[in-house]
């Protein structure tokens, strides 16, 4: 039976980047962002560069494991297509094991479409298809029982109601779990989600993410850390984007700035500080070098397009930003 450090869960998909001058950004009070692309009905518009990948929060975290050196599986389904084979042999040339993959003919593979522009600014058009269907009988039970940590990524949709199932199956099986939650997850039943934050190990959120879980503005960082203290007796990650990232082990708190580069691309931002963290942390139980993996990850990710190009590999040097650790 095969030993694994980590078994990532989330979705797969294949990622196209489509780049073009013509994704010409407006002003628009009309949209959230008050920014609207703008394209002629009917019209055909060149594209200065295209490129594919694959890309999912489930995937994405498993390439970084495996560059950073430890023995990692990824658990989840896609589809009996073109697009899932690709995924397939994608993941097998990064050394990721795709024995707990289920495919199926009921839906296509996870797609998405991702629309660059002049400003870096980009959006997304999402296709969520086979990883919907995934089920915790999809799991072959006998193949996991050996896995050191469980890491989840969001889950969209009906996949949330998953997350209790398989933090209690890793429990049951002394199994540690890391999760970053999505907004489905978030915004499950009150009772359901105090259940799952007691058994998590490491909880990763972004500043939007930990003020919807404590309802707390989230420039109010330490009435948010100790309000998550009490849901989770692990550790808690809250990032923030361009200003760092801030940790807290339930008596203190790690602050770190992230590091200053050449922006190219935010696809897989999030994966890459996430799973450098974790990469860290599994290997050395030391937060301040925990920090210092995820924020070098996540930079060498944004300098390059999309979210597997730049990541670190094991035995590469980075850059280390300081780390300041302060009583909560």
């Amino acid at each position: 039976m095969k030993k694994f450090d980590i078994i990532t869960f989330g979705s797969a998909t294949r990622d196209i980047y489509l780049r073009s001058k013509k994704f010409s950004p407006i002003f628009s009070k009309d949209f959230p962002t008050g920014k609207v692309i703008q394209l002629g009905f009917g019209s055909k518009i060149e594209m200065t560069d295209i490129s594919f990948s694959t890309g999912g929060g489930g995937a994405n975290a498993a390439v970084t494991f495996a560059s950073l050196g430890l023995k990692v599986a990824y658990c989840g389904k896609i589809g009996n297509d073109y697009f899932g084979g690709l995924i397939i042999k994608e993941l097998k040339n990064l050394k990721i094991d795709t024995a707990l993959v289920s495919r199926t003919g009921k839906k296509s593979t996870n797609v998405s479409v991702i629309l660059s522009y002049p400003d870096r600014d980009k959006t997304i058009l999402v296709y969520r298809g086979a990883a919907d269907l995934f089920k915790i009988k999809d799991i072959p039970l006998d193949k996991i029982k050996n896995a050191k940590w469980f890491y989840l990524a969001p889950f969209s949709g009906k996949l949330a109601n998953l997350t209790e199932d398989l933090v209690s199956l890793a429990k049951r099986n002394k199994i540690m779990v890391a999760m970053n939650p999505g907004y489905n997850q978030l915004t499950l039943s009150k009772k359901t989600l105090e259940r799952i934050l007691k058994k998590i190990d490491i909880l990763i959120l972004n500043q939007e993410e930990a003020s919807l879980l404590t309802g707390i503005a989230y420039r109010k960082e330490k009435a948010i850390f100790r309000k998550i203290d009490e849901l989770v007796p692990g550790i808690c990650v809250m990032t923030k984007g361009r200003e760092g990232v801030i940790v807290s082990d339930g008596e203190y708190l790690y602050k770190a700035a992230a590091l200053k580069i050449k922006l190219v691309d935010t696809t897989g931002a999030g994966d890459s500080f996430n799973s450098g963290f974790l990469s860290s942390f599994i290997k050395t139980k030391d937060i301040s070098s925990a920090i210092q993996l995820g924020l070098a990850n996540a930079a060498a990710c944004l300098q390059k397009l999309g979210a597997k190009e730049g990541l670190l590999h094991r035995g590469q040097s980075y850059k280390k930003v300081k780390v300041r650790k302060l009583r909560l």
